[in-house]
């Protein structure tokens, strides 16, 4: 999410920036993971893992699961360590998305 700004005459000055909050006018769609990858992971971890098909924050995943910030972030940790996350700063918060291991992972059980 970039601002971009323009200043070409005859035009007037414009600044373009992504709307807040635009992932919520649909809802929350929470996907479930399957039985087999609960069975291997709990499923509330399997279910934040298969929930991080677009990159998401602690806060945003606490929200959309039900869960404790707290937990969330102790599931992440978990799931970074393994090599199924990666995580990225973007302003104040930190993004959590699958890498291709973790999109395998999910796509296979």
């Amino acid at each position: 999410p970039d601002v971009v700004s323009g200043f070409a005459r005859p035009w007037q000055p414009t600044v373009i920036y992504p709307a807040r909050g635009m992932g919520g006018l649909h809802g929350d769609v929470v996907p479930r993971p399957s039985e087999a990858l609960a069975r291997l992971l709990g499923r509330q971890r399997a279910a934040v893992l298969a929930g991080l098909g677009d990159p998401a924050s602690t806060t945003d995943l606490a929200r959309r699961h039900g869960l404790a910030p707290s937990t969330v972030s102790a599931h992440l940790a978990v799931l970074r360590e393994a090599g199924l996350l990666r995580s990225r700063r973007q302003g104040h918060r930190v993004l959590y998305g699958r890498t291709a291991l973790g999109d395998a992972v999910v796509a296979g059980a």
